[in-house]
């Protein structure tokens, strides 16, 4: 009697047909790109290995040299800070008045200490010469660090709101032109509040502008000195 199923001896008694050649050739084929491809990614992938170990290898030495060339980068800029204003404090004050920026550098941040040395003593900045050595210094620093902002996010301008209250009447030129030349050669445009008398900024000032309280409680403004070629404050 016939059965229409194949024993299970039938079944594993002989493999089944093989391929035709041509396409055992064009598997074959196949196989081989895929090797070669995935042989040839395996090359890169140790390339890349191998240039991450080798920056991984000098990454310190690296740091190192950024961070010794920020130092004396920053270094720079704090000689060019302390010789500009020792200059400013000996021409305004008259006084042997020598300004340093002493920088330490703690848990990754810079910091910088600001003392005057007078006959090679150091002073208090905030008491030197009655609080007139805070006044000079304050100027200039201010000034220095607007040269360090993004200018086309920041603009050029500078309020001094009294800093010559503790120089002495016949010393305010002094400052109102170190202010002045300083503004010219960095392209800033300062505005200058002060209670001295206004003749005092008639040498230097571009515009002056002269604040006088009426007796009905009002305030008129006159307009002093008013330079030819200079644009007005917006």
């Amino acid at each position: 009697m016939s059965s229409l199923f194949a024993s299970e001896e039938e079944q594993t008694a002989a493999p089944g047909p093989f391929r035709p050649p041509a396409e055992a050739r064009r598997r074959l084929d196949r196989l081989q790109d895929r090797r070669d491809d995935r042989v040839k990614k395996s090359i890169d992938l140790n390339a890349k290995f191998q240039a991450i170990d080798s920056y991984l290898g000098i990454a310190d030495n690296v740091s190192a040299a950024l961070k010794s060339l920020s130092d004396r980068l920053f270094q720079q800029t704090l000689d060019v800070v302390q010789e500009k204003l020792t200059i400013a404090l000996q021409e305004i004050l008259e006084q042997p008045i020598q300004f340093r920026a002493t920088a330490d550098f703690k848990r990754g941040a810079a910091t910088v200490e600001f003392s005057v040395l007078r006959n090679g003593e150091e002073e208090d900045i905030m008491r030197g010469q009655g609080g007139s050595v805070a006044n000079v210094l304050s100027v200039g620093l201010r000034m220095f660090a607007l040269t360090a902002l993004d200018p086309q996010r920041h603009r050029g301008f500078l309020v001094l709101d009294e800093q010559d209250c503790w120089l002495r009447p016949e010393l305010v030129p002094r400052l109102v032109k170190m202010v002045h030349d300083a503004a010219r050669a960095l392209g800033f445009q300062v505005l200058m509040i002060s209670h001295h008398d206004v003749a005092l900024f008639d040498q230097y000032a571009d515009k002056i502008y002269e604040f006088k309280p009426q007796a009905d409680g009002s305030v008129q403004v006159e307009e002093r000195v008013t330079r030819p070629g200079i644009e007005d404050v917006h």
